[in-house]
């Protein structure tokens, strides 16, 4: 069930009512091809209810709804998604976005953000040339928090999946038909789900209270970290050291490495010093190669180890 999010810097765009008219039919097309490839319960997601946008200045949707019995019917087959807002209310928690900020053109982009932090498709109104690609460029400005706890903003450009026509959804459409991960909200469904979503991955057992108590903010940093790691595991061929990491692993130096030994199943201490990162805050991921199973051993996931835990 992917999320649709509305990229609502689309909307409000100077243009006749034609026009107008022609970009909603394209919009309504499009959403409703997103729907037919994913079936029942995809969501259109929205900062503010639908129905009281403004489709170009001076053409609410209301307007645009009693036009034409055409419309009328396009709006039915729009109003069978949910419809949900403001965009927060599909995040794993109100604020989890809240070390983010994402400005395309100079200004804020909250659907496109949203989009780019749930893992979702952004969807427009095709009414400008920077609304007609599959993917749209948007800045993005992150709060991190450093190994000393000092806090920096990293500034970078993220490619955000896009639809505003069809031919968009061919585009899409191997992802939205082989993703399983859009109905993963919480890090119980993170644990109870691990060997359906990342079976290159070995979680210590000491792992499910961190996934099963792990802070809504985390939820989706963690899970994109993951699937990063499961990606870059699958592709891994085990007669060479390690894989081709798709997100940033790094090694504990020498004076760390003895806060990141735990015992195996099998009650074999290891070494866990290799570990990935995510934000908002320190949050580490700590693994060990298994390279007889081309998998790796998961014993952290959480907060910077500290000597005492």
């Amino acid at each position: 069930m992917p999320l649709l999010f509305l990229n609502e810097k689309s909307w409000g765009t100077a243009c006749d009512p034609a026009r107008a008219d022609r970009a909603m039919k394209d919009f309504v097309d499009t959403v409703r091809a997103v729907a037919a490839e994913d079936g029942p319960g995809t969501a259109l997601v929205s900062e503010v209810p639908l129905k009281s946008m403004e489709i170009t200045d001076g053409y609410p949707i209301n307007k645009w709804i009693g036009s034409s019995p055409r419309n009328h019917v396009r709006w039915q087959r729009l109003r069978s998604l949910q419809n949900k807002s403001p965009f927060h209310r599909v995040f794993p928690a109100e604020d989890a976005a809240g070390h983010l900020e994402y400005r395309h053109g100079g200004t804020p982009a909250l659907g496109l953000g949203a989009a780019n932090f749930m893992d979702g498709i952004a969807v427009s109104l095709p009414v400008a040339a920077e609304w007609l690609g599959h993917t749209v460029a948007v800045g993005r400005s992150e709060l991190v928090e450093g190994d000393g706890g000092e806090l920096d903003v990293v500034h970078d450009t993220v490619d955000v999946r896009h639809a505003s026509a069809q031919p968009h959804v061919d585009e899409h459409r191997t992802w939205i038909r082989s993703s399983r991960l859009h109905t993963v909200t919480s890090g119980r469904l993170i644990w109870e789900r691990r060997a359906d979503l990342y079976p290159h991955l070995r979680f210590l057992p000491r792992t499910e209270d961190h996934l099963t108590g792990l802070n809504p903010h985390w939820v989706v940093p963690v899970r994109q970290c993951l699937e990063r790691l499961e990606e870059s595991v699958a592709a891994w061929d085990p007669t060479t050291p390690e894989p081709d990491w798709r997100t940033k692993v790094t090694p504990e130096g020498e004076t760390r490495k003895r806060v990141c030994r735990f015992t195996d199943p099998d009650g074999t201490k290891h070494c866990y010093h290799l570990h990935a990162r995510f934000t908002p805050g320190a949050g580490r991921i700590h693994f060990r190669l298994v390279q007889e199973e081309q998998a790796i051993e998961l014993a952290h996931i959480g907060g910077k180890i500290r000597p005492d835990l």
